[in-house]
C-alpha cells in the first residue's frame, strides 16, 4: 500500500463488519495462483525484477515500485513482464485519456453515486473466492440525480480497492448488472462513447480478472444498451457476458445460491451493506486514493 492503512478500522452492521482484506491470500487461493497464474516463488522473484527493468525504460512514467504493486500486473498477466508492463501503460494511459474523470478521483467527492445505492459489492466472496459487484441501473437508478459518469467513477473506486486484496487480485471479481425496470429514457443515457470507454478499461486498462458478466432481470429494451457495447468486445470478455433474465437457475449455473443474497434467491444470511455504508469504508482509505492520484504520465 502507499499509505498507511492502521486507521481502517472497517465498517459493523449486525456484528457483521465489512472491512479490506489485504493479509496473505488462503492456501486455497495460493493453489490458485500456482495453477492458473503460474506463481511461484522464483516467477515471483523473476518476473519482478524483469518488469522493474521495463520500468526503468520508461522515464515519463511515475509509478510505485513497490512489490505488492507491482504484483496486481503481474498476476492479472500470469507473470508474464513484458505483459504487466503493457497492462502497467495501458493502466495510466488511460487515466491520462480520461483526466477528466480522474482528476481529484476519491471517495468523499463521489458521495452523491454512493448516497443512491446504484453500486454495491457483496460482502462476501462467491464460491470461487471470487468479489461480487452489483449495478443497478434500472428502477432504483434516478438518472436524473446520478449522472452515468458519477456510477463509472464509484466503480474505478470500488475496483481500485478491489486491486489492494491479493486475494482478489487472484481469484478476480464478477459483475452482475441488474437491470429490472430499465425505461427507455435511461437508455437514451449511454452512449457509444461511453461504451467504448467502460469495454476498453476492463479489457485493456484494469489489473484484475474480470471472469465473468451476469445481466439479470433485463427487459428487451436492454438490447439497445447491450448493441452499443458489442462493437468494442473482444471474444475474451465477450465470451464471458451472461444473460439471464429472471430465471435463476440459469444464474445458479455459474454461481451458487449460497453466495447470493435473497433477492437473487440464495440462501446467504449476511446483512445488506448498502452504497452509503461502503462510502464509509473507502473513505477511510482517502489518503489512499490521493496518493494513487499522484502517480502517472507526466502531462
Amino acid at each position: 500500500m502507499l499509505t498507511d492503512v492502521g486507521e481502517w478500522s472497517g465498517v459493523t452492521v449486525d456484528n457483521y463488519t465489512l472491512e479490506f482484506e489485504l493479509g496473505e491470500p488462503s492456501e486455497k487461493t495460493k493453489e490458485v495462483a500456482l495453477r492458473e497464474l503460474r506463481e511461484t516463488p522464483e516467477n515471483r522473484q523473476k518476473g519482478l525484477e524483469e518488469l522493474n527493468k521495463l520500468l526503468d525504460g520508461e522515464p515519463n512514467l511515475k509509478c510505485p515500485r513497490d512489490d505488492l504493486f507491482l504484483l496486481r500486473f503481474l498476476r492479472t498477466c500470469k507473470y508474464y513482464p513484458d505483459s504487466a508492463f503493457k497492462l502497467i501503460k495501458n493502466y495510466y494511459s488511460f487515466k491520462l485519456k480520461h483526466a477528466d474523470v480522474y482528476k481529484d478521483l476519491k471517495p468523499s467527492n463521489e458521495k452523491n453515486v454512493f448516497d443512491h445505492n446504484v453500486i454495491v459489492v457483496f460482502p462476501n466472496r462467491d464460491q470461487l473466492g471470487r468479489r461480487v459487484a452489483v449495478l443497478e441501473l434500472g428502477k432504483n437508478w434516478k438518472h436524473k440525480q446520478v449522472a452515468l459518469d458519477e456510477v463509472f467513477k464509484a466503480a474505478v473506486l470500488y475496483l481500485e480497492a478491489a486491486m489492494w486484496e491479493p486475494e482478489t487480485q487472484i481469484n478476480g471479481v464478477v459483475v452482475i448488472f441488474d437491470m429490472d425496470g430499465l425505461s427507455l429514457q435511461q437508455t437514451w443515457q449511454f452512449t457509444p462513447a461511453f461504451a467504448k470507454r467502460i469495454v476498453d478499461w476492463l479489457q485493456d486498462s484494469v489489473p484484475l480478472r474480470v471472469k465473468a458478466i451476469h445481466v439479470v432481470n433485463q427487459p428487451k429494451i436492454f438490447n439497445v444498451v447491450f448493441s452499443l457495447f458489442k462493437p468494442f468486445l473482444r471474444e475474451k470478455l465477450r465470451s464471458r457476458i451472461y444473460f439471464h433474465g429472471t430465471d435463476r437457475q440459469s444464474l445458479y449455473k455459474h454461481m451458487s445460491p449460497e453466495c447470493l443474497p435473497a433477492v437473487y434467491g440464495g440462501t446467504r444470511k449476511e446483512p445488506r451493506f448498502n452504497g452509503d455504508q461502503w462510502y464509509k469504508l473507502l473513505v477511510q482509505a482517502e489518503k489512499e486514493y490521493e496518493a494513487i492520484n499522484t502517480y502517472g504520465y507526466k502531462k
